[in-house]
């Protein structure tokens, strides 16, 4: 038989143990929550690594495809195919006319430039006259900075598919020439349809020397005068005295661009090509 002395003994000892067995499992369990926590703390430094990397190889991968060159860039260093009725360097010089004259009228336009396609409505048949009645001769040089200040490339592959038609004839380059800036078929600047080949083959459509022409429409799907677009494009960007499309140059000299045919015969006459 206990006495009470031995029983207080005991449950001070019983106290003692079950706070010491607490405090075990509690540090048991503070290191099991710690371990749990570094655990975490790795898994998240880890998906943050990779989010990283992703995240810079992503940009890696974004800047390496914008600094590929585009198929314009790579135009722009390959070989020039030019058209036939061309001459100079490139083949980036076209004059038409058989005039017996030195006059010249140069014109200086942009295949998307709404300017120059009010020009081609308003005196575009009188200045190809003058040409075909032996007046002057007609020289043209087209850029294609619209593209640079619009976006798109709507100006250099109608100047490639203007290279093609070109290369069937003079007469057809400029029935097409003046296809390309009719009311019906110029879109408005804002918008690049003359990027699209179809497009291009539609409007072509309209002129009977391009009709179902499948030369002419080989060479605008497959770039043919890509090359001769952009050598053409430099040469427009190098002309003296040329600040905008379009521009009329009358034996080099820079006029204002006429309005109705009667102030082109009137530019002309001042200019001393007629009489």
């Amino acid at each position: 038989m206990r006495v009470p002395g031995e029983i207080t003994n005991m449950s001070k000892r019983n106290s003692q143990a079950a706070k010491t067995a607490a405090r075990e499992r509690l540090r048991q369990e503070r290191e099991r929550q710690a371990k749990r926590d570094k655990v975490r703390r790795q898994v998240i430094v880890a998906a943050s690594i990779v989010g990283v990397l992703a995240i810079a190889g992503g940009i890696s991968y974004a800047v390496v495809q914008g600094n590929k060159p585009s198929g314009w860039d790579k135009a722009a260093e390959a070989k020039v195919v030019a058209p036939a009725n061309t001459s100079g360097k490139d083949g980036t010089t076209i004059v038409m006319g058989e005039s017996k004259s030195d006059n010249v009228i140069h014109l200086y336009e942009d295949p998307r430039c709404p300017g120059c396609a009010a020009m081609e409505q308003s005196i575009g048949e009188a200045v190809n006259k003058g040409m075909e009645d032996g007046d002057y001769k007609l020289s043209f040089t087209v850029g294609t900075f619209l593209d640079g200040n619009l976006g798109g490339e709507g100006s250099k592959n109608a100047l490639s598919a203007l290279g093609a038609a070109l290369n069937v004839s003079p007469e057809a380059f400029v029935d097409y020439k003046t296809a390309l800036y009719s009311t019906e078929y110029h879109p408005e600047e804002s918008t690049d349809e003359f990027a699209k080949d179809d497009y291009l083959i539609k409007v072509a459509n309209s002129v009977d020397a391009l009709k179902n022409n499948k030369k002419f429409q080989d060479a605008v799907k497959k770039g043919t005068y890509d090359a001769w677009a952009m050598r053409m494009s430099d040469s427009f960007d190098k002309a003296e005295g040329v600040q905008s499309t379009p521009t009329i140059k009358i034996n080099d000299k820079v006029v204002e661009t006429p309005s109705t045919p009667d102030a082109w015969q009137k530019a002309l006459k001042d200019a001393g090509v007629t009489k």
